[in-house]
């Protein structure tokens, strides 16, 4: 009875796995790798857009020899004119006070950036990651962007991350439109999502887009992803002549 007790007690000693409940937008992979983007949007003075364009471009340099910028959009369409749309990499948010330190000492960044603080009527900022099961693509020409930005119900990713992933692999592996990236937002509103699409053009994202509503490979995708939504909206990016982006 002894030996029985003793054994016993032992297996009750060895931890059973506890399985883990992951979603495809789960922070794992990110323990690996602290890379993230911000994402600003600059809300203009009404009459200060070429202005604020003109100064920018003309000394842009000066801001991506501290960090890389991703890309650089005006706002053709979508909500509020005079908008302006950047995006930043940092390899984690150590390298993102690092740089920010910088620019503060840096008098000739100072000298053009305070100024066109005045042309700016609103600012807003969100950090986001790239999520796991995509990479951010380079387009293979010129051509317009479109960011639709969508807001799911609370819960986070592990509710509404793996319908939300095949919603957009049925865009992409049908070919109706070129996925750039899906963001997933970690400070600001949170459970966001970003997705940043290419198109040759205008007319050919709407052409596009007509296809894919007609598609019912698509329609079955998206329609269990909006079970999970809360709102959407979308804007209409034009790269500028600095963007990495085009």
């Amino acid at each position: 009875m002894l030996a029985l007790r003793s054994g016993l007690t032992r297996a009750l000693a060895v931890k059973t796995p506890v399985p883990q409940m992951c979603s495809s937008f789960a922070t794992g992979p990110r323990q690996f790798d602290g890379t993230f983007y911000e994402f600003r949007t600059y809300c203009l003075k009404p009459s200060k857009m070429n202005e604020f364009m003109e100064s920018i471009k003309k000394n842009i340099h000066l801001r991506t020899a501290h960090s890389e910028l991703v890309g650089f959009w005006s706002v053709e369409f979508g909500g509020r004119v005079n908008k302006v749309f950047h995006i930043w990499k940092y390899d984690n948010f150590a390298h993102r006070t690092e740089v920010r330190k910088g620019i503060a000492k840096d008098k000739e960044w100072q000298q053009v950036i305070v100024p066109n603080l005045a042309l700016i009527d609103k600012q807003e900022f969100d950090i986001t990651y790239l999520v796991p099961w995509c990479k951010l693509e380079k387009p293979p020409k010129e051509g317009v962007y479109e960011l639709a930005i969508f807001q799911m119900k609370p819960g986070g990713p592990a509710l509404w991350g793996d319908a939300f992933k095949r919603a957009i692999n049925a865009h992409v592996n049908l070919g109706y439109t070129k996925l750039v990236g899906v963001f997933h937002t970690e400070y600001g509103e949170l459970n966001r999502v970003y997705v940043l699409w290419w198109n040759e053009s205008a007319d050919s994202r709407a052409a596009g887009r007509h296809q894919s509503h007609e598609d019912p490979r698509v329609v079955a995708a998206v329609r269990e992803s909006v079970n999970y939504l809360v709102s959407q909206q979308n804007m209409l990016l034009i790269p500028v002549s600095f963007s990495p982006l085009k």
